[in-house]
């Protein structure tokens, strides 16, 4: 009995499928490969990791956040440096620093980048804020704050964000 199943094993393990057994069709007269072919995701071809898309990074912005003249800082909170690509829209980066001597050091670059795949290119619009809470997606108009008014290229050095009281 034991040989029975081996023998059925064998011969269901060996008939496996390959479309140039039946029917046969010579290189020659198979069809051409469709102008559209139909993609199924996660049946592509993987790309060689020589030729894979590579982010090649930028230079990162580097400078110093202070404060102005007669701006105290917060007893807790955070101070956020904010990259966009345009005037308005979502940040391009953002990096997150502690509230703790001034001046600051920043170095912003493709690490902080929020969207994974973008890359961190010109001209970009830079701010700061000072956050008393540490939540940025909640921000007090009265918080201290900097807008640069000309856009900077990647790899500008020597920055300074120089954080103000708002004009109410």
């Amino acid at each position: 009995m034991t040989w029975t199943r081996l023998a059925i094993l064998t011969f269901v393990l060996s008939s496996g499928c390959d479309r140039r057994l039946e029917p046969w069709v010579p290189p020659n007269a198979e069809l051409p490969a469709p102008e559209h072919p139909v993609r199924i995701p996660g049946l592509e071809r993987p790309v060689p990791r020589n030729q894979a898309a590579v982010i090649s990074p930028a230079a990162p912005l580097r400078g110093v956040v202070d404060l102005a003249p007669g701006v105290q800082p917060f007893n807790e909170g955070v101070i956020f440096v904010i990259a966009r690509s345009g005037a308005t829209g979502p940040p391009l980066a953002v990096k997150r620093l502690p509230l703790g001597p001034f001046p600051l050091l920043f170095n912003l670059g493709q690490s902080d980048v929020m969207v994974p795949g973008r890359k961190f290119e010109g001209p970009i619009q830079l701010s700061a804020r000072m956050d008393r809470d540490g939540d940025p997606l909640t921000k007090d108009p009265s918080d201290p704050s900097v807008q640069l008014e000309d856009p900077v290229q990647p790899g500008t050095d020597n920055l300074k964000l120089l954080l103000a009281p708002p004009n109410l």
